[in-house]
């Protein structure tokens, strides 16, 4: 974990970086320990770990839908994982305009210092033209020392990363226009229009600023500031679009293709020219996980040099290739979280199927009795055997009984000897019985309707507590599941066969503690409802 790549700190806080949008994700904190770890790296306050109320995966969230339809410009590359997961085909429509964006072959060096003098030099040339420059770089550290560089160099320009995400808007809208120069991570202002010649609006509004307070600004001086605005931004427009419109350069190539494609796309929209370059080097993560060593040594034996840039087929092929394979191992690792998920989706539509009940109103005494009549089979089967009924376990049951759902000394154990009689229908048909004059009594005794409440607010308690704990150990065993295929075991089938035992032991925990929770708790008839 790397600051100003993966997380940042603002306002005392470690707040996480999406690695695909480069923005802040607020309210999100890592887990098992992680972000206290980071926290205390940083010195700042040490939150205490958050506990799961809820969990679902993105995939089992969409399914939910009984119709599923999206719309993106780069979903053609992970068509495969659309088709599998989700059932949903991907049509390619045609763009509105004839795209004439020109992109140019990746240019690959040896290592990131001579990859960034000739992005340097990139920006330097396409600058000196006058053409607008939006350069996209994986982290915001790389972004800001790309800026620190082109201080140096007298070269103006704006960052657009999570650190200035409240300025994104203002710095797009400009972005397009005449010597523009935008470094940005990966967030580069996603869903927007790059308007070359700048965004009248967002132009006028900066015009009005300097001549009068925006608030106490008349309707002439709106309509003055927006034709001053209108006539600069269609004249720069002219002249970027002679000039060959916006220039994307890639400082790296990222593991997605479509996260790439997303930086192109910025450029060369609604039949604009533009033109968009990917600087590479073979020390970039990408390269240095995923296939850059043989094409080091096949190109040092050519005797490659630190500062020769290289353009080969075979290198963008090897570049694609390397993309290719990180999107199939993420792909099957989403997979396989997904086929662990569907098995806590089952659970997860119990539960919640039961909660709605419970929040609809139905009637709770239902419920209650059919939980009283399961714990009693339960109590029943664990202290007897039909076998050897001398050896019955009448004081574990009477105690049990008396612990959960009847009043002390309500019955004695020469009572259960002689109703049971060596029969165990005969005695969960006698406990029932018992436990139903006591619950009817105390229904009489408080009231219907308070002891209906005091039910629902049980139920929906106990529930919520249980099915808490019950995440949290559905994680530690899907933690731990792998090392069971060191004993030539399938992982996903021990992990299906465990977490239907620990959610068959939820459910009966519920029952016992609602069941123990309604006949025990004393109420009265001015309970709070």
């Amino acid at each position: 974990m790397k600051r100003d790549r993966d997380y940042v700190v603002k306002d005392g806080q470690v707040i996480i970086v999406d690695e695909f949008t480069g923005r802040l994700m607020f309210g999100r904190r890592y887990s098992e320990g992680l972000h206290q770890a980071i926290e205390a790296k940083e010195n700042v306050k040490i939150e205490r770990e958050s506990q799961t109320l809820a969990t679902i995966t993105f995939q089992n969230y969409f399914r939910m839908y009984d119709k599923l339809a999206g719309m993106t410009g780069t979903a053609e590359t992970e068509e495969i994982e659309f088709r599998k997961i989700y059932g949903l085909e991907v049509v390619v429509i045609p763009t509105n305009l004839p795209m004439i964006r020109t992109d140019h072959p990746d240019v690959v060096y040896k290592n990131d210092e001579a990859k960034f003098r000739a992005v340097i030099n990139e920006i330097e040339e396409v600058h000196k033209t006058g053409r607008p420059v939006l350069v996209g770089t994986i982290s915001i550290e790389k972004s800001e020392a790309l800026s620190a560089i082109l201080k140096k160099k007298g070269i103006p320009h704006q960052v657009l990363n999570a650190k200035y995400h409240e300025k994104e808007a203002e710095i797009i809208a400009q972005a397009g226009r005449l010597g523009a120069v935008t470094i940005a991570t990966n967030m580069a202002g996603r869903g927007t229009d790059i308007i070359l010649g700048g965004n009248t609006e967002a132009l006028a509004r900066e015009i009005l600023k300097k001549k009068v307070n925006p608030e106490e600004a008349t309707a002439e001086q709106i309509e003055t500031a927006r034709q001053e605005a209108k006539a600069i931004t269609e004249r720069e427009h002219e002249q970027v679009v002679n000039l060959g419109g916006l220039h994307i350069i890639g400082t790296e190539r990222h593991e997605s293709r479509r996260i790439d494609n997303q930086l192109r796309g910025r450029a060369g929209r609604q039949g604009d020219p533009g033109s968009s370059r990917f600087f590479v080097a073979m020390n970039d993560d990408l390269m240095r996980l995923f296939g850059g060593e043989m094409i080091v040594q096949w190109m040092e034996r050519l005797g490659w040099e630190e500062e020769m840039p290289i353009e080969h087929p075979r290198i963008a092929k090897a570049i694609e290739n390397a993309q290719r394979k990180v999107e199939a191992r993420n792909f099957e690792i989403r997979k396989q979280v997904l086929e662990y998920d569907d098995v806590l989706n089952k659970q997860r539509e119990t539960i919640y199927g039961l909660r709605h009940k419970l929040l609809m109103g139905e009637d709770l005494k239902d419920h209650v009795v059919e939980a009283l009549q399961s714990v009693i089979e339960h109590l029943v089967l664990s202290h007897t055997d039909a076998r050897l009924a001398e050896e019955w376990e009448y004081t574990g049951i009477l105690n049990s009984a008396e612990q959960m759902f009847l009043p002390a000394k309500s019955i004695s154990e020469h009572q259960l000897v002689e109703v049971a009689n060596g029969r165990t229908e005969q005695l969960k048909e006698y406990l029932v019985e018992e436990a139903m004059k006591f619950y009817e009594e105390k229904e009489k005794r408080i009231g219907s309707e308070t002891l209906r409440a005091f039910e629902r607010y049980v139920m929906l308690r106990t529930i919520d507590t249980l099915w808490i704990d019950h995440l949290q150990n559905m994680d530690d065993l899907r933690e731990g599941i792998g090392l069971r295929a060191y004993g030539q075991q399938d992982p996903l089938v021990v992990y299906k066969i465990e977490s239907y035992q620990m959610f068959q032991d939820l459910l009966s925990a519920i029952k016992e503690d609602v069941v123990r929770f309604v006949f025990k708790m004393e109420l009265t008839e001015d309970s709070p409802k």
